[in-house]
């Protein structure tokens, strides 16, 4: 197939690129480059400069006699969109509802969707599944929500057919050490680990030691983004064979603690890595934890790298390198 990924030189989208290359897809990478990296363009993908603001940018790529579509172009930082609605209603929503016109106009009719477990908000009880309400805690969820719900319409519509993909917490790089541009500002743990091993941090801030669970220190669901990258391709794959559009939950099913997650990467870096205990952040859970049931019976897929070594190790050949 022709896919366009659209974020596709993004952390996660430059993995999906290289897993539907690995695939033998044609792919065409959309990118505006504010968070993603030239150093993620693989030489097998053609590469399009534009920005899903822009229509006409949009509207072209599309025409090139693409098959489907990826949409990874979403701002992310939950803490951000509390401070700046604004900004991720503009990107998130109206960049959304953008790419579903512009692919309305086209023979486009598969896309599949980078969502997020941030639209179930406070876990009313473990594993999360898809049945779980949709409550968001901040904006960027409530973002994935409207998201999601647009596609919904413009399927019953406009028959253009969706995988919601609701990621749990990614995590590592490409394990063949394809992938080698860093995330720009990360807010997540293991790349705030790495840049405090590397130096260019002082200290990790752990958000409170005093939640229920065995060390005291929230537990996430940690899945490889490679894991995460080859369900993508599944999903497409199964999206364009029936016809049917669907959401799965992506997550590896079980927990990493905090503090967990750092003596694993004392170990693998060497490094003593500081950390200091702040208080806990509005909005956190002491445990979230997926249950990707669905996305086992539906595509056949199962989180194969996600056990913490593997994240640590492939995430600091790339900070180290």
């Amino acid at each position: 197939m022709n896919v366009l990924v659209i974020g596709g030189a993004g952390y996660i989208g430059s993995h999906v690129t290289r897993a539907l290359l690995d695939k033998g897809h044609a792919v065409t990478v959309f990118d505006n480059l504010s968070s993603g990296c030239r150093e993620n363009l693989f030489d097998g993908a053609k590469f399009v400069h534009g920005d899903i603001m822009n229509v006409v940018a949009l509207s072209d790529a599309m025409s090139g006699g693409c098959d489907a579509m990826m949409h990874l172009a979403a701002f992310k930082a939950a803490g951000e969109s509390m401070t700046y609605p604004e900004k991720y209603s503009v990107n998130n929503i109206s960049g959304t509802i953008n790419i579903l016109n512009c692919a309305s106009a086209t023979t486009i009719k598969a896309m599949v969707f980078s969502s997020s477990a941030a639209v179930y908000g406070e876990p009313q009880y473990l594993p999360l599944n898809e049945e779980h309400p949709l409550n968001p805690e901040n904006y960027y969820g409530f973002t994935k929500v409207e998201m999601e719900r647009l596609l919904g319409w413009y399927d019953k519509l406009n028959g253009i057919r969706y995988a919601a993909l609701r990621y749990f917490n990614a995590a590592g790089y490409d394990t063949a050490g394809r992938v080698k541009g860093l995330e720009r500002n990360p807010a997540n743990l293991l790349p705030i680990i790495m840049e405090v091993a590397k130096g260019d941090r002082e200290q990790l801030e752990i958000f409170g030691d005093d939640w229920d669970t065995p060390d005291g220190t929230c537990i996430r669901d940690y899945i490889h983004v490679s894991d995460l990258a080859d369900a993508h391709v599944l999903a497409l794959e199964r999206l364009v064979k029936t016809d049917s559009s669907f959401t799965v939950n992506l997550g590896s099913e079980h927990g990493i603690s905090v503090k967990a997650m750092l003596e694993a990467a004392r170990e693998v870096t060497g490094h003593p890595i500081p950390s200091v205990t702040a208080a806990r952040r509005p909005g956190d859970a002491a445990r979230v934890i997926a249950s990707s049931a669905k996305a086992h019976e539906m595509l056949g897929w199962k989180a194969e790298r996600s056990d913490v070594k593997t994240l640590i190790e492939s995430t600091w050949r790339v900070y180290n390198g």
